[in-house]
């Protein structure tokens, strides 16, 4: 099996950016690469590889993908379930999980492009007051209170994923896509993942829809 990783666009901080962002506005799917005419599918059993600079990056959204394969009735593996985080991100690495799993396909998501911005943000207090007589004539005690969160971080951008689906028996790309989304939410605990949810989403969806998993 031949595989073929373009890395000269990888941002380093792309895993933190991803990382970050509480949520963006869908996955925009544009397929590069129609279902090749020889390919085998469908496909019941496949490894699930993210290349990104950040293992905790492709952890979750390699976890993702298997999650929305599983729930279609097909067989998925995380690579990173496989491996940690001084495991090198070989050809070797990964032709060796391939032989191991006895996969017929492996579907692989890199990133293209990311755009990022990232500011912090005061949060608006809160006050309350509680006014009450005093001994003297017209004179008032008043109780100021006031709340102030945390600042909060805002991650606004963009980012390209590509991703493309090798078949094991043919040896070759069968199928690719680009996945492009705008990143335009502040960041909140344990609400990020949903960025990996919904990419995860939209790339299984198109699986389906082009015919490369058992509907």
């Amino acid at each position: 099996m031949t595989l073929t990783f373009s890395w000269r666009r990888t941002l380093l901080f792309f895993g933190t950016a991803f990382a970050v962002a509480a949520c963006s506005t869908g996955p925009q799917i544009t397929r590069t690469q129609d279902l090749s005419e020889s390919a085998d599918a469908p496909y019941q059993n496949i490894l699930i590889i993210a290349l990104f600079p950040e293992f905790d990056t492709r952890r979750r959204l390699e976890k993702a993908v298997v999650e929305e394969l599983t729930d279609l009735g097909t067989e998925a593996v995380a690579s990173t379930s496989l491996m940690d985080s001084n495991t090198p991100m070989t050809r070797q690495t990964f032709l060796k999980m391939i032989e191991s799993l006895d996969v017929d396909a492996a579907l692989i998501t890199h990133p293209l492009d990311i755009e990022s911005k990232t500011a912090v943000k005061d949060s608006s207090p809160e006050a309350t007051y509680n006014i009450g007589p005093t001994y003297y004539f017209n004179v008032w005690e008043v109780e100021l209170t006031e709340y102030v969160e945390p600042q909060n971080v805002v991650v606004e951008g963009s980012y390209v994923l590509a991703t493309q689906f090798f078949s094991v028996l043919n040896q070759e790309a069968v199928w690719a896509i680009e996945s492009k989304a705008d990143v335009v939410e502040h960041s909140c605990a344990g609400c990020d993942y949903m960025v990996f949810v919904d990419e995860a989403e939209a790339i299984v969806k198109q699986l389906s829809n082009d015919g490369l998993i058992a509907q």
